[in-house]
């Protein structure tokens, strides 16, 4: 190549980026799945969270679940979350290496490179090397060999660069050849622009393909006996004879392990090895532990059934879950362990980076607060947690750190993960009532004759109970619904409400009244930072289908 030739155009430049990003990207995924290598660009994605301002995340949390709401993504909040996320994280890694690309190319033009791989190297080596030192630091649900997983990562992003660097040469190359009015052997310089358009949309979408395969052929994230139904002895439930029956639509009172919402701070779920796992509790303690799983399974447990809900979750929202929990109560697991007379709380990390703070009054002074190891019945699914989590009763999930590795007897109790950027410090559950169905299609005719709907729902107000569900029509009085006996005096209670028919459009509203009475706040407020409150409504026409005999 002369130094007067012609160097390719930063168009060019931006074209074959567009054309080789996916293609890495694309690899790194299937990587993944296929060996349990890390995924960079959801690794990137993560480190960003954790880098940035608690202002500037929670923001983001706002604008993602206010996009699943707004576009109708998915009634399963947390999920279709997870993959917005997950598309972002795509979008980031893309966007940031056709940039590094681009810029590449641009010195390329200004220097006078050499006819060797060097460039290619040290183009992978300046943008690959800092995203797999922070891949290796972030990812936690890689689970093959750290020395692989560079090696992995080293050849994904050498490969990337020698052959940006390869096909800027040969661009160049043609560059050449039209300034001297010859002909380059081989392709033109259109033949080669397709071929690697062509080459890199087989690979993308082969790649692709084969990712979404392999997301329907693996083994899913929680154990066989709960993925899609309650075990046997969750089916049997403590208020089976509880004579209000749920209106028809109305969600179940126990929640399948499957669909049982996760909120977490990492894009993939942290994979932690049962067979060596070792919980340690230290600090200011006289006697400092370490224990395997099965020791602490072997250990006195309790079995609740437990509401939880996210501080993230709207009015009416589905990131909250009702499923029986089984675990240590702290109070014995601190009875092991002795805290010294300075201590005040524990501080709880789990494998993806999360920490949290509990204080030791509330621990002596709660029985049911418990160190959590199954799910109905169940070990613990990885993507909800295993192999430990804590339940505290009457605190969002925010508070109720999952993946649980290491628990700190400390002196001074400090912030937690969430508390650090900006959400509640306390986070106690808000009392909250929801409208599941106007069940039009099952309208009966009571013994006087009247046309009546079943309507019917959720309340719950954590560990405080609730006393009664009333339910307003068109802003007249409200009236009390039936409720039926709750699980536990932990969990949401199902309410029904039978309404004399009348056609038209409806405004409906529900309102609940914790344990002692008191009303749950009507006021809407958002979800930051405390947890939204606020009624919930829903305005809809009832009409019911007219019979050949005339009758509705």
């Amino acid at each position: 190549m002369t130094p007067t030739a012609r160097r390719p155009s930063i168009g060019y430049g931006l074209l074959l980026a567009l054309l080789l990003t996916p293609v890495l990207t694309i690899s790194f995924v299937i990587g993944g799945q296929v060996a349990g290598l890390p995924v960079v660009p959801y690794d990137l994605f993560d480190w960003v969270g954790r880098v940035l301002p608690g202002a500037v995340v929670t923001a983001g949390i706002d604008t993602i679940v206010a996009v699943v709401l707004a576009f109708g993504l998915g009634d399963d909040i947390s999920t279709a979350a997870k993959a917005v996320e997950q598309g972002l994280a795509v979008v980031i890694f893309y966007g940031l290496t056709c940039l590094v690309s681009l810029v590449f190319y641009a010195l390329l033009n200004r220097l006078k490179p050499p006819r060797s791989v060097i460039p290619g190297a040290l183009l992978a080596l300046s943008y690959g090397g800092p995203l797999a030192i922070i891949s290796l630091t972030v990812n936690r649900s890689a689970t093959a060999n750290p020395v692989v997983a560079a090696a992995w990562m080293a050849l994904l992003f050498g490969a990337w660069g020698v052959l940006t660097y390869s096909f800027y040469q040969s661009l160049a190359d043609y560059n050449v050849a039209a300034d001297r009015n010859v002909r380059v052997r081989g392709l033109s310089r259109r033949q080669f622009l397709v071929r690697v358009g062509a080459s890199s949309a087989v690979i993308t979408l082969g790649g692709a393909a084969l990712s979404r395969l392999l997301n329907l052929t693996q083994a899913p994230l929680v154990p066989a006996a709960s993925a899609d139904q309650p075990t046997e002895a969750v089916r049997m439930l403590p208020n089976a004879d509880d004579p209000v029956i749920p209106a028809p639509g109305t969600r179940a009172e126990v929640t399948p392990v499957s669909r049982h919402y996760r909120i977490d701070i990492s894009l993939v779920p942290p994979v932690v090895n049962g067979e060596t796992y070792r919980l340690p509790i230290s600090g200011a303690v006289a006697n400092p532990v370490e224990w395997t799983l099965d020791e602490i399974r072997a250990m006195p447990s309790r079995s609740d059934f437990i509401t939880m809900a996210c501080i993230s979750n709207p009015i009416a929202g589905s990131l909250i879950g009702t499923t029986k929990w089984t675990g240590v109560p702290m109070q014995y697991i601190m009875a092991q362990v002795q805290p010294l007379a300075g201590a005040t709380g524990l501080r709880i990390v789990g494998a993806d980076g999360f920490d949290e703070y509990l204080s030791l009054r509330m621990i002596e002074q709660d029985e049911r607060i418990m160190l959590t190891y199954a799910w109905d019945d169940a070990p613990l699914p990885i993507a909800n947690g295993f192999p430990l989590r804590i339940h505290i009763p009457d605190l969002y999930g925010m508070k109720q750190p999952k993946w649980i590795t290491a628990i700190e007897v400390v002196e001074e109790m400090g912030e937690g993960y969430w508390v650090r950027r900006g959400w509640s410090p306390t986070a106690i559950v808000n009392a909250t009532s929801v409208i599941d169905t106007i069940a039009a299609e099952a309208a009966y005719q009571d013994e006087e004759g009247q046309l009546r709907v079943p309507i019917g729902g959720m309340a719950w107000a954590g560990a405080r109970g609730i006393s009664a569900v009333e339910v307003r029509l068109n802003g007249e009085a409200w009236q009390p619904a039936q409720v039926r006996a709750p699980l536990s005096d932990r969990t949401w209670v199902i309410w029904r409400f039978d309404w004399p028919y009348e056609e038209g459009l409806h405004t409906f509203e529900v309102r609940c009244l914790e344990g002692s009475g008191t009303p749950q706040v009507e006021t809407f407020r958002d979800v930051r930072p405390n947890g939204a409150t606020g009624l919930h409504r829903r305005r809809e026409p009832v009409n019911l289908p007219v019979m050949p005999d005339g009758s509705a």
